[in-house]
């Protein structure tokens, strides 16, 4: 760390700086309060999403309690395809969200299996794309959370550290400076004094 310079050009540069972090500060905490807010925001959208799975196969269980039954082999029947993610700017961050999927559904007759498999097939597809929202909703969350760490460390560097340091040097900078000025009054008058001692004594040598 640079010595500090107890000079008034260094007064001058430590006042600016500290009007810099002053002027930056309020900002800086606005948009760690806005993405607090996000992040809550993030947190509710991935406890429902996940919540949403959750349901969801609870009513394919419901509705298809013929899949517990072991002479139903149907692995396999649909898969994750492709999907498409698009990236959004929230306060600052660029945050995932799920655009489009594309599953795949594996061959099978219409004819030789149960009516009801078609219904399977939807209710699959339906949890393929809840479980990557809720995938991607975690991603967010935890994008925002890293966020929030990151202003949050900037707010108190400025809080803590580089405000109060200023105003401490600015504070060591003026006392020097004014005891320096008060010291060359002193040495001034002393020098004046002596020169106006010296006068008189030349002045009564001359008499």
């Amino acid at each position: 760390m640079a010595k500090l310079k107890l000079s008034k050009h260094a007064l001058h540069e430590q006042q600016e700086q500290l009007k810099l972090y002053q002027r930056l500060l309020p900002s800086l905490d606005l948009k760690r309060r806005q993405l607090t807010v996000e992040v809550k925001k993030a947190q509710e959208d991935y406890a429902a999403a996940q919540a949403a799975v959750d349901a969801l196969e609870i009513r394919i269980g419901d509705e298809l309690p013929m899949l517990a039954d072991e002479e139903f082999r149907l692995g396999g029947l649909v898969q994750l395809k492709n999907y498409k993610v698009i990236e959004k700017n929230v306060v600052g961050v660029k945050l995932p969200f799920l655009d489009s999927i594309e599953c795949s559904v594996a061959d099978y007759s219409r004819l030789a299996t149960p009516p009801w498999v078609d219904t399977l097939v939807q209710r699959l597809k339906d949890a393929a794309e809840q479980r990557m929202r809720a995938e991607i909703a975690g991603q967010r969350m935890s994008t925002l959370q890293i966020a929030v760490r990151r202003i949050t460390q900037r707010v108190n560097l400025f809080e803590k550290i580089l405000i109060p340091t200023a105003r401490q040097n600015i504070q060591k900078i003026r006392i020097f400076l004014g005891d320096a000025e008060r010291a060359s009054v002193v040495t001034s008058k002393l020098a004046k004094k002596k020169q106006q001692q010296q006068r008189e004594a030349e002045s009564e040598e001359t008499l």
